[in-house]
């Protein structure tokens, strides 16, 4: 087995060396707060073994990458019928632009950008019993544990300074693709976003997508051909108008978040997770990304 604790330890020195010239998210307020030179990164082995450096156990918002929760989710309760309103397409354009919602009548590219999370939200309060609760209830049995919790100080932030995804909700429900309020999707949505864990609880709650379905503890959540699904929307639009890019430089499927985390795995071997708030001007983390460029081509593993 290869050294991982070293070659962990060994990114983290060179990117703590290096010229850090992301900025962290401004336009959420609350996330402005978070100190630019923070880095952790967390690796798990699909056999068990962790290895951490940096700041891996300090909590973050995880932002966008509750959104890969919420498709597994969605996929959970309806199947393949969430496809009929929203689409699996990358969209070439950053996560909160609502040009192509309204050239392709309100049917979000694919489920990871804003308006297409928006949809999955929707679908997640027409079927669930206690929509927020159930929601942060699945997060914490994927990663076994009960810690997890909403920041409803970053929620509240969102919802006074959100007028983008505002937008698009109102947009998504002209088009008839909203069947609640806006007011309450936008609360549930807000809510997913705020979720805080470490690097350490994303490779435990991430696990079901790198082990077939099956949570660290082997009760299985989804199947074979829902995490294939998953996996497929991770590295065609995980990251934004830079998945390409990420895809060519890491090679594995991943999701990122305006926190500064991002969470990458590759099936059947491992799964591994970054922090580090500043991001690049895509909005993705300035470190992370390079961070999993260095471990995927120092241990040549990817899917490719």
């Amino acid at each position: 087995m290869q050294d991982y604790q070293t070659i962990l330890e060994e990114i983290y020195q060179s990117l703590k060396n290096c010229e850090n010239t992301g900025q962290v998210a401004s336009y959420i307020p609350e996330l402005a707060n978070a100190d630019k030179n923070k880095l952790g990164l967390h690796l798990q082995l699909i056999t068990g073994e962790n290895f951490g450096v940096g700041n891996s156990s300090e909590k973050f918002s995880i932002q966008s990458i509750s959104k890969v929760f919420s498709l597994a989710l969605a996929f959970q309760h309806i199947g393949n019928d969430l496809l009929e309103r929203v689409d699996v397409e990358p969209s070439g354009n950053p996560f909160n632009h609502l040009s192509l919602l309204e050239q392709e009548d309100g049917i979000p590219r694919n489920p990871l950008i804003n308006s297409g999370a928006i949809v999955v939200a929707d679908v997640l309060l027409s079927n669930l019993q206690n929509p927020k609760q159930d929601f942060l209830e699945f997060v914490r049995e994927l990663a076994h544990d009960d810690t997890i919790e909403f920041n409803e100080k970053i929620a509240e932030s969102e919802r006074k300074t959100g007028f983008n995804n505002y937008a698009a909700a109102n947009l998504l429900k002209a088009y008839g693709n909203l069947n609640n309020k806006v007011e309450d999707v936008l609360d549930f949505y807000f809510h997913q976003c705020s979720i805080m864990m470490d690097c350490k609880q994303l490779t435990d709650a991430f696990f079901v997508f790198a082990n077939k379905g099956c949570c660290r503890k082997n009760k299985q959540h989804l199947t074979d051909s829902q995490v294939k699904r998953v996996n497929a929307i991770m590295l065609t639009c995980g990251f934004y108008d830079e998945a390409g890019e990420f895809a060519f430089e890491v090679g594995l499927p991943g999701k990122s978040g305006v926190g500064g985390g991002i969470v990458a795995l590759l099936p059947n071997e491992f799964i591994i997770a970054t922090w580090a708030p500043a991001l690049n001007p895509k909005g993705n983390s300035y470190l992370g990304m390079q961070a999993l460029e260095q471990f995927t081509t120092k241990t040549k593993l990817s899917i490719f």
